[in-house]
């Protein structure tokens, strides 16, 4: 229920006109796949609530949108996403993912803007 009312206050001030969220994988503990699942389905709710289109990408999709390579490490996605956004503060590697996909998201909607929304 934090997550969910924190999510949503932020949510309600910034107004953001999209959102965006890495799909759904499993990794070798299911204990963690299960609360990221469960941590997951908050975001698209309080999304879903405001009315916020949400963008949904694979792993692999945001790291060769955001490296060039399906296959990047998390060095790597850092690394990019610090030379894209000079200027931002980089909490660590977590916000790096979250910037990554958040820049594949743009770069989707612009590639759909371009394309006439195919």
């Amino acid at each position: 229920m934090a997550l969910d009312a924190a999510l949503t206050d932020l949510l309600l001030l910034h107004r953001p006109d999209a959102a965006a969220v890495e799909e759904v994988f499993v990794n070798a503990n299911p204990r963690s796949t299960l609360k990221l699942g469960q941590a997951r389905g908050v975001v698209l709710l309080a999304a879903a609530r405001t009315g916020i289109a949400v963008g949904e990408y694979a792993a692999s999709v945001v790291k060769k949108a955001t490296v060039g390579v399906g296959g990047a490490d998390k060095a790597q996605v850092h690394a990019m996403v610090k030379r894209l956004l000079p200027g931002a503060a980089i909490a660590g590697a977590d916000a790096a993912d979250a910037l990554a996909v958040a820049i594949t998201h743009a770069h989707h909607l612009a590639s759909n803007r371009i394309l006439g929304g195919r």
